[in-house]
């Protein structure tokens, strides 16, 4: 048996997450479908982090272990021709046994997309969230300060989490503006459900001077989610990539630190 990991990158908006469920499509379901048309055999994915309904993936990585003999190219192109247009592989790559896209990242970093502008999107109506009321990126880059570190994140947890802690360590927390663009990029070692999108909620609602910046610290050390802001919409949500050793000799998928990297959708814009 082979051990094959494979880089995804997917427009959640069809589905209901990553994960199979009985009743609705998901990411998982496509995919492993797509791959066992060329695995001629069942093919059972395991990924770095699941996402939810509507949230989307520039660099998501999964892993599958498989009997049949293939080139990578073949991988890749065999399964994109199978997949709807909304997913494909980016890259595929023979990883040792021991490799495990869950437990061997190192670390995860996710981006968030905000429209800050009067008009409402048209081309990426399920690819951004729109604040339509001006957002200070100065604030709430000042109240991210307070929210990185390794701390109990109970306050952006969502009721659902099962990880057993709500310890993490959050090495970044930035927000930066392009014009009418604010893109909020976190990195962690890992995240809790919904942890993302509580953090972006609480972020917004210091931007449009709803509170402080300090509020966040506040937040933060009172460990109850009824205090913090809504969720922010699943729509903006990217994830970005995942930081391995580089002994398994994967593509970079989220370098630490340095300025949030240009994705081609960004560049579009």
């Amino acid at each position: 048996m082979a051990r094959i990991a494979v880089g995804i990158e997917y427009d959640g908006t069809a589905y209901a997450g990553w994960q199979s469920q009985p009743a609705a499509p998901s990411i998982q379901q496509v995919t492993e479908r797509a791959l066992a048309r060329i695995a001629a055999g069942p093919v059972a994915l395991v990924c770095a982090g699941r996402t939810d309904a509507g949230v989307h993936a520039l660099g998501q990585v999964a892993h599958f272990d498989t009997a049949a003999e293939r080139a990578l190219r073949s991988w890749v192109l065999g399964a994109n021709s199978e997949l709807p247009a909304d997913v494909c592989l980016t890259w595929a790559r023979a990883v040792p046994e021991h490799f495990h896209a869950r437990f061997s990242a190192e670390g995860r970093t996710y981006r968030y997309l905000v429209l800050n502008r009067a008009a409402r999107p048209a081309l990426n109506a399920n690819r951004v969230a729109w604040i339509h009321r001006p957002l200070d990126e100065s604030a709430m880059n000042l109240a991210a300060a307070h929210l990185t570190g390794e701390h109990d994140f109970s306050a952006f947890r969502a009721a659902e989490c099962q990880a057993k802690s709500p310890v993490r360590r959050l090495t970044r927390l930035a927000v930066e503006r392009r014009g009418d663009w604010l893109v909020i990029e976190a990195q962690a070692n890992a995240f809790l459900h919904h942890m993302v999108r509580n953090l972006v909620g609480l972020l917004i609602h210091v931007g449009r001077g709803d509170a402080a910046p300090a509020w966040a610290a506040e937040v933060l050390a009172g460990r109850d989610r009824t205090r913090a802001p809504a969720t922010a919409p699943a729509a903006g949500l990217y994830f970005a990539g995942v930081r391995y050793a580089e002994a398994f000799g994967l593509p970079s998928q989220a370098p630490e630190g340095g300025a949030p990297g240009r994705s081609a959708m960004i560049d579009g814009l």
